[in-house]
């Protein structure tokens, strides 16, 4: 599989409402491990983009890379003033790769849009359009550059946590050189506690740092997985890398993220569906109700127990779920944001078993619901003028609605749809009950077929239909869960 599709694999595995979560699972285990091109193809490349030799450039320069990916490959080398550093060369020909395998994307994601069926309610024109951005930007090592100096700019003030300089005149838009700072892999535990780290610090240092990167400025890294953090030896500060998948997050998007915290925390369905449709994140149709009962059930589901008992991967995989087939449009952002506090959560577990990374996230939350360290009296004047302020948009956009009801009335475009839930229950039931019978009646043909043919000493073949008869039972069981989920959603 080439470097394009391996990365938009990647990129449609934060797409959950697009796929079934099986299907992101799968694509989300894609890796872009790739064989390293030669040391002649790196020296062309940065004579080409730099203007100089390699030995020109550097006082020494390893020829063997320290790690090779599908977009790149990295090496460590040393400067004329003796300053350690690696350097990031862009695999050959991958822009002319690219360009034409997103036009033959293009192609499928036009037959997708005109399709009766998988086009209805997806914008697959606008998911192409996103993928060339995130790609593109991915692969201009200039972009990148710029990233990694506002990241470490962020965090100027925090020593424990350390960004790699980037050396501007040794970077190009294929060639980009970084501090050399090595550290011990975050999930190589044995290392850190040889080393004398404290693993459960560094469990809380790292949560710590993706809230302050998401709800403090607004920059966060997109891609946190363990290969992309390391713990330095010396005060067992953090030390991040790669910096070409880096995701915003606006100040307006963080207030309207605000209303749906006070929604999940009143679990007030109406208002958090609201403020997911000013996000964005959820499209409106004609009948909000289904949508409405689903986060009703989320709400439910979820705070049923305290916040920090809470599992990011649980929340993230039932909110999965839930999404898919029904009107979310979760951007890219927003799905980047709970795959990385997944990974987190993972990583933070396995340097400390007891860690919660709700737990470590509830002083940020507390700190957002209150507007940002204000006194309980303050917090409240806050949401009563904020809920002033909405009582006066509605009242002044309400004559604008009425005038256009009375316009779709005139012209005959408004449908009156009646919902009887109790019958669309009752008939969901039936058809499961009748497939469940034909899951049933496979299994014990196939258990029957199976007996039979093991008394006969055909034993190749029994196993051949016990496992068939094994799919079908896993089948049932899926279907009698996702009834069960289904019956106490609606």
């Amino acid at each position: 599989m080439g470097p394009t599709f391996i990365k938009v694999g990647q990129l449609f595995s934060t797409r959950a409402d697009l796929f079934p979560s099986e299907y992101v699972d799968e694509l989300s285990k894609l890796q872009d491990r790739v064989p390293a091109f030669s040391y002649a193809q790196i020296e062309s490349i940065i004579k080409q983009d730099l203007g100089k030799s390699v030995s020109e450039l550097f006082l020494n320069f390893d020829p063997i890379p320290l790690a090779a990916a599908s977009l790149g490959q990295v090496h460590k080398a040393q400067l004329n003033t003796l300053e350690d550093v690696v350097v990031k060369v862009q695999r050959p020909g991958l822009r002319k790769l690219f360009t034409i395998d997103l036009q033959i994307l293009k192609g499928i994601a036009r037959y997708f849009q005109n399709h009766p069926d998988w086009g209805r309610g997806r914008d697959w024109l606008g998911i192409y359009e996103e993928c060339c951005r995130i790609l593109w930007e991915e692969i201009d090592y200039i972009s990148e550059g710029r990233n990694a100096d506002t990241f470490r700019r962020n965090f100027r003030d925090e020593d424990w946590v350390k960004v790699p300089r980037v050396y501007w005149r040794y970077t190009s838009p294929r060639v980009l050189t970084l501090e050399y700072l090595p550290g011990i892999k975050i999930s190589h535990y044995e290392a850190l506690e040889a080393a004398g780290l404290d693993r459960k610090l560094i469990a809380n240092l790292g949560a710590k740092a993706y809230l302050q990167q998401l709800l403090n400025d607004g920059f966060f890294h997109a891609d946190p997985h363990p290969g992309n953090i390391a713990v330095s030896p010396e005060g067992g500060a953090l030390i991040f890398y790669d910096f070409g998948m880096m995701g915003r997050i606006k100040t307006n998007v963080r207030e309207q993220l605000m209303e749906t915290l006070f929604g999940i925390a009143q679990k007030d369905a109406e208002r958090v569906v609201t403020s997911l449709v000013e996000l964005g994140a959820l499209s409106p149709v004609d009948d909000m109700g289904p949508v409405r009962r689903s986060v009703q059930y989320m709400l439910d589901h979820f705070m049923d127990k305290p916040f920090e008992e809470q599992s990011v991967s649980a929340i993230s995989e039932d909110l999965y779920e839930i999404a898919y087939d029904q009107p979310f449009r979760f951007p890219a952002t927003f799905t980047f944001v709970m795959r990385a506090f997944s990974t987190l959560e993972g990583v933070g577990k396995g340097l400390d078993p007891e860690f919660n990374f709700m737990e470590v996230a509830k002083p940020f939350a507390l700190q957002i619901m209150t507007n940002g360290n204000t006194p309980d009296g303050n917090s409240f004047l806050n949401e009563l003028g904020r809920q002033a302020a909405q009582v006066s948009t509605t009242a002044l956009g309400l004559p604008r609605r009425i005038e256009d009801t009375i316009d779709k009335l005139e012209r005959g475009d408004l449908r009156v749809r009646v919902r009887s839930i109790e019958s669309d229950r009752i008939l969901r039931r039936i058809s499961s009950i009748q497939l469940g019978t034909n899951y049933t009646l496979l299994i014990s043909a196939f258990t029957l077929s199976a007996t039979i043919l093991l008394v006969s000493g055909k034993i190749g073949l029994a196993v051949v239909v016990a496992f068939l008869a094994a799919i079908a039972a896993f089948a049932l069981i899926r279907l009698l869960r996702r009834l069960d989920r289904f019956d106490r959603m609606f």
